[in-house]
């Protein structure tokens, strides 16, 4: 998950399924394409137009498990959900209709972290009970931190001391809110889950965060922007943040593109010496995906813009970086793949290219591959990757939804 730091598996993942040979370029890959919307921004549009005073529509969303998930989660708390035809006849609009949020009822999580942590702060503004549960990986993720905040926060709900799913949330139409403080280091999502809903609490809310650094900053950013773009007050400092109760006038939100996704794209560009453009690419932008751009662009890439399109090309040169991706986590394995394949070592003499992670994150990969092209290396602040010899192999697929799609 792009803004949390994912839980290790309760025992050694085995390859199940068949190998999947991963296709070779034989020649420069060019190509243009377009991207699924951003599942970051949809499901914070889905919050906050259930939230709204008034029936808002979100456009171009990603459609996917964890956004239908969110939006099965909000019919059953009685907002109304709709789909509308859109200028793309795969990618329906969605029209929300925002109902005072009602209980019983029961919402499926599946694997969702968004719909886990992000619909419980608005469950507990429902009349009724409201139970929570999903798939049996999401009962090993972590909430208990947001379910204490809420708690502080003037919320009653009954997880019978597991601080996880399944868990029933005893809603009496209202939450008092006010200041509350959380260890948010094992997902950014523990606040912005608090934002996202803290408008209609009575006081409001103010999160103050004590603990390690909390991951995936770009996320929190694109939460308080979004929340602004919608009318609501918000002040940030260092490891707080502020939401001042009021009003959230949703109208229209128009999700971007899936930056993250442009990754093995733009890289298949770099390492071919080929051409990739991608459409539709934001000239301003929260998403952790933007940094793509300069990445590649250090890595001997050349970037340009036309109108709404971002064109990667290839040089030929594929050079060794030293490189932060803590708050861009999600492009860690695309980044450490190209790295594999530099040319030339990186800035820092003696030194592979470096890409600092989260270690828990960094240790699960790559292990699924039966073979690595170059050397990979953990070490306690995050995990290196530099040239070696490249050898032959395969990987066993995963299920992938909302996939980039030639451009039309």
């Amino acid at each position: 998950m792009p803004d949390s730091v994912p839980t290790p598996p309760a025992s050694p993942a085995t390859p199940s399924g068949e190998h999947w040979p991963a296709p070779v370029a034989r020649q420069p890959v060019r190509a243009r394409v377009s991207l699924p919307g951003s599942k970051s921004v949809t499901n914070r549009a889905l919050i906050l137009a259930a939230l709204s005073e008034t029936p808002c529509v979100v456009r171009r969303p990603l459609v996917s498990r964890d956004s239908e998930l969110m939006v099965g989660a909000l019919r059953a708390l009685g907002t109304r959900v709709t789909e509308l035809p859109s200028d793309d006849p795969e990618v329906p609009d969605l029209s929300v209709t925002p109902v005072a949020p009602r209980g019983p009822a029961a919402v499926d999580v599946g694997n969702a972290g968004t719909v886990m942590r992000f619909v419980p702060p608005l469950a507990s503004l429902a009349s009724g009970d409201v139970r929570f549960d999903g798939d049996p990986r999401a009962r090993e993720r972590p909430v208990d931190e947001l379910l204490g905040a809420l708690r502080a926060l003037g919320a009653d709900i009954d997880d019978e001391g597991r601080g996880a799913l399944p868990m029933t949330i005893h809603g009496t139409g209202a939450v008092r809110g006010g200041e509350v403080t959380l260890d948010a280091s094992g997902s950014s999502q523990f606040v912005s889950a608090l934002l996202l809903s803290g408008a209609r609490f009575t006081e409001g809310v103010h999160v103050r965060h004590e603990g390690p650094p909390v991951p995936s900053q770009p996320h929190l950013d694109m939460t308080v922007e979004m929340l602004r773009a919608v009318g609501v007050r918000v002040t940030t400092g260092e490891n707080a943040w502020r939401v001042e109760p009021g009003p959230v006038r949703a109208s229209e939100i128009t999700v971007e593109p899936d930056l993250s996704n442009a990754a093995p794209f733009l890289a298949a560009a770099l390492v071919s010496k080929g051409e990739v453009t991608v459409q539709g690419w934001p000239e301003h932008t929260t998403q952790p995906g933007d940094a793509l751009r300069d990445l590649f662009t250090r890595m001997g890439g050349e970037v340009s813009r036309s109108g709404e399109d971002l064109t990667l090309r290839g040089t030929g040169e594929i050079r060794g970086i030293t490189a932060d991706l803590r708050d861009v986590g999600e492009l860690t394995p695309t980044i450490a793949a190209v790295a594999a394949l530099a040319d030339s070592p990186p800035a820092s003499p003696g030194s592979p290219t470096c890409v600092g992670t989260r270690p828990t994150a960094s240790r699960r990969w790559p292990p699924r591959s039966t073979a690595w092209a170059g050397t990979w290396r953990s070490c306690p602040t995050g995990c290196s990757s530099g040239p070696g010899p490249c050898t032959a192999g395969s990987s066993t697929p995963t299920t992938t939804t909302g996939w980039p799609r030639p451009a039309r």
